[in-house]
């Protein structure tokens, strides 16, 4: 018989996948479940070997001349498997695989279906195929698919799932065979911009952001849609929910739901949901917010009864009346020992350290140099109508250490932390606000000859109906001062500061400026460059997890009424602030050196050079080594692929992606943008989306709970004004200056909740992946590409023990402060866990 009937001839490979385990996705976690899941029912419920088929599709012969797609083989199914243990976390599955396939006849496969005719999902994490290849530029004895997608039932898609070899093209350098394959996978990541999102959809479409709320008593005004010209917007992801029309103001606003689409490979995997959900019962919501307001305060004062009581949340815990956990015996919320106060309970206080956390604490992006014509002249009127800084060179004399004014600004060494115009605009509704008392800050420090900064004055600013009747500003301007009642002025004034400097972080530096502003880019790449793209490859393990953890944030954070608005100053209008503050965003200007220089913080020496007007100044020392390894690692990278501008400005993919970030993702914005024709435009684009998602997000989140879980150090909110003398108040902060403090601060269950959720922000996951690593090791087919970016992950271990080697140099005193807090935020690596390092990819929490 053998004479008869031809040997077929086979090809191996090995599939790699993920089957469904015990803890399930984010999106059908219980009380998370997705509303309008569709079940579906006519598909029998089958042996994975038997219900999930593959078919290679070869990238050099097709059909015939008409048809110019790639020839598609037979199906062929999973056997042997050989991975027989599952557990409650994922469990890698392999299976062998044979495909019926004649090189001669249908050339080298580049790309395959899969179909799933099973009612469960899995996760297709590769498949690798035992093939001998000479005919492309990348010579090898296998073929790989990095997939990484879960595959739900056949009948969920409009088309087949494909996936295509981890070799990269350029559009017009793409196999004639694989082309129409390319451009259909990218139209089904497109959608038609129609219909509610379903669970196992995947695709990526814009809309403003409506799916924050409203609430019944709002006015004409509050909780306005952000996205357009009047509240304009970075835009999220669409998800299709129905909406419903607000009367009051007109807007029209999604739908609540249990949980947010996001498309379905954005979810987190099954271990991090696990560890994000046993932090997030008692941060988000859940039963302890509810439990604490009802329970809680009903049998304690909300005010914290001297500092004592505030250090007992850490030693010992808060006792709360009734059992969260369920198992009847009464609960203590403990929280772990934040940094600023493991060393000395009070080295916060310090005025050294006040200005220190302005260049190496979570928000060390707002400080920049004083300008002359920022001081004002002396005034001879008792009329304080004045709009620009009241402080004099007289003023800021009295603590220069002799040294003046003149000279401090011929050498650089006055900076300012101006918090007045963001603040000023909104202060009239905030003070209106039942429990918030607040100013516009300006704070003026001087560098020493020791390198640290030297607070020399505090101007408080608010809005004010002078005596001549016409609406201005109330300024006053606090000395620093180690006695008597003067000292607990200067701390009173020094804290409303810092609920300035705090509140600005969290929704403009934090959210704003790294979450909202990249996920346009995280949605542009997946609609426009396909995964065969370079560029592609080079961008997409920079938005892991963006798109979920935004979709938890809109739901949980910055939704009408939920936690930033109970627990934060600006309460209702926190969002509107941050909109109002979009406005004057510019792309460019997030490029570490292109920021420093703007705020006046660097210069380009004669040989082209930055240098740093604060030499010690660690988030730009660290940060400045993290930005020129990443920018060469991309110049290198993008040299691989582009070889004149000509090849940049006729990528069609490339021209797609950026026009659609620019007109509508980031499309509210009237500022210019660059240009994507050179090299140039490319790389620096790059290495700032690549800045933006990884340090820069970094460096503001992952201190959170090791600076700001001490409430003490950095108060989300001001309740009372500094206290004028022969008022109840000012004899109050005479005799306790202690109770003066946490009365003007955040009170107790504020505290509590802002506590929860800052310890679940600055947590890593066990699943992260770091600047310089990737989730697998065949990412790309181009060995060139790998070498480049094995030398990335080299230099940045270079520089992580650079870091090291600065934190212990006693010379640099902005590195660890009286505090004794190393700066380690900008530690490339991290081990799980709230660890106060690490440079994850992505913004992933």
């Amino acid at each position: 018989m053998s004479s008869i009937v031809e040997k077929k001839k086979l090809v191996k490979g090995r599939v790699v996948l993920i089957r469904k385990s015990v803890v399930e996705t984010i999106s059908s976690v219980q009380g998370l479940v997705a509303t309008g899941i569709k079940i579906i029912n006519d598909s029998p419920e089958l042996d994975i070997t038997k219900s999930v088929s593959f078919k290679l599709i070869s990238r050099n012969k097709s059909e015939n001349a008409c048809k110019l797609a790639g020839k598609v083989g037979k199906d062929a199914y999973l056997e042997n498997n050989v991975s027989v243990l599952r557990t409650l976390k994922e469990t890698l599955e392999e299976f062998d695989i044979y495909f019926e396939w004649d090189d001669k006849d249908m050339g080298t496969p580049g790309a395959f279906y899969v179909t799933n005719l099973m009612d469960q999902e899995f996760f297709l994490v590769s498949m690798t195929i035992e093939y001998s290849t000479q005919t492309s530029e990348h010579d090898q004895n296998h073929i790989h698919f990095d997939c990484n997608s879960w595959i739900h039932n056949h009948k969920c898609y409009k088309t087949d799932r494909i996936f295509f070899a981890n070799i990269p093209y350029l559009p017009g350098k793409t196999p004639e065979q694989l082309k129409a394959y390319r451009e259909e996978e990218l139209k089904n990541l497109r959608g038609d911009g129609k219909g509610k999102r379903e669970k196992w959809d995947r695709i990526y479409d814009y809309d403003v952001y409506n799916d924050l709320g409203f609430l019944d008593s709002d006015g004409q005004q509050d909780h306005p849609v952000l996205g357009g010209l009047k509240y304009p917007y970075p835009r999220r992801v669409r998800t299709g929910r129905n909406v419903i029309h607000n009367n009051k103001n007109g807007g029209n606003y999604e739908e609540q739901a249990e949980v947010y689409y996001v498309p379905r490979d954005e979810n987190f995997s099954d271990e991090k949901t696990a560890e994000f959900f046993i932090l997030a019962k008692k941060a988000l919501g859940g039963s302890v917010e509810p439990l604490l307001l009802s329970l809680y305060l009903k049998t304690t004062s909300n005010e914290f009864n001297g500092f004592e009581e505030v250090l007992k949340m850490y030693e010992g815990g808060v006792n709360l009346p009734l059992s969260i956990t369920g198992n009847g015996n009464p609960s203590v919320l403990d929280f772990p020992t934040p940094d600023v106060i493991k060393e000395s309970k009070f080295a916060w206080m310090t005025d050294e350290e006040f200005a220190r956390e302005m260049i190496a604490g979570v928000n060390p992006l707002v400080i920049r140099l004083l300008k002359k014509e920022e001081l004002a002249l002396p005034k001879n009127t008792s009329c304080n109508c004045i709009q620009r800084s009241t402080v004099t060179k007289e003023i800021l004399e009295k603590n220069m250490n002799g040294v003046k004014v003149d000279k401090a600004f011929a050498n650089n060494k006055l900076f300012i932390l101006d918090y007045y115009e963001a603040f000023m605009a909104y202060l009239g509704k905030i003070n209106d606000l039942p429990s918030a008392k607040a100013y516009a800050t300006r704070t003026f420090l001087f560098l020493q000859d020791d390198g640290t900064l030297k607070p020399l004055a505090i101007e408080l600013n608010k809005p004010h109906q002078c005596p001549c009747d016409h609406p201005n500003v109330e300024t006053t301007v606090v000395l620093p001062a180690d006695k008597g009642v003067e000292s607990t002025i200067w701390l009173l004034a020094k804290a409303h500061v810092v609920v300035n400097d705090t509140n600005y972080h969290q929704l403009i530096s934090h959210w704003l400026h790294t979450h909202a502003v990249i996920e346009p880019f995280a949605i542009s790449t997946n609609r426009n460059l396909s995964v065969l793209h370079p560029i592609y490859k080079l961008l997409h393990p920079h938005f892991r997890d963006t798109l979920n953890i935004n979709s938890l944030a809109r739901k949980s954070l910055i939704s009408a009424g939920s936690v930033i608005e109970q627990t934060f100053l600006p309460g209702p209008y926190s969002m509107e602030m941050s909109s109002a503050i979009y406005k004057n965003w510019v792309f460019a200007d997030q490029a570490l050196p292109k920021d420093l220089i703007k705020r006046g913080l660097a210069f380009e020496d004669d040989a082209n050079d930055l240098k740093l007007v604060i030499e010690d100044y660690p988030y730009a020392v660290d940060g400045l080594e993290i930005w020129n390894a990443t920018k060469l690692w991309v110049q290198d990278y993008v040299a691989l692929y582009y070889s004149d501008d000509q090849a940049i400005q006729g990528d069609a993919e490339l021209q797609a992606w950026w026009k659609e970030v620019v007109e509508k993702g980031h499309g509210d914005l009237k500022a210019q943008w660059s240009k994507m024709h050179t090299s140039h435009d490319l790389v620096e684009t790059c290495t700032t989306i690549i800045w933006i998602a990884s340090a820069l997000h970094a460096a503001v989140n992952f201190g959170q709970y090791p600076y700001g879980g001490y409430i003490m150090n950095r108060p989300t909110q001001s309740r009372r004004w500094i206290p004028k003398p022969g008022t109840q108040e000012y004899d109050e902060m005479t005799k306790n200056p202690q109770e003066a403090y946490l009365k003007t601060i955040t009170p107790k269950y504020q505290a509590v909740v802002d506590l929860s959720v800052m310890e679940l922000l600055s947590t890593h996951a066990s699943d992260e992946v770091y600047l310089g690593q990737r989730n697998s090791l065949d990412w790309t087919a181009h060995q060139e590409a790998k070498d480049l970016f094995r030398r990335f992950t080299d230099d940045l271990r270079k520089i992580e023990n650079e870091i090291s080697d600065r934190n212990s140099n006693e010379g640099l005193k902005n590195r660890t402060g009286p505090v004794k807090m190393p700066y380690t935020l900008l530690l490339p690596t991290s081990k799980p866990g709230m660890t106060f390092r690490g440079i994850p990819n992505s913004v992933s929490i």
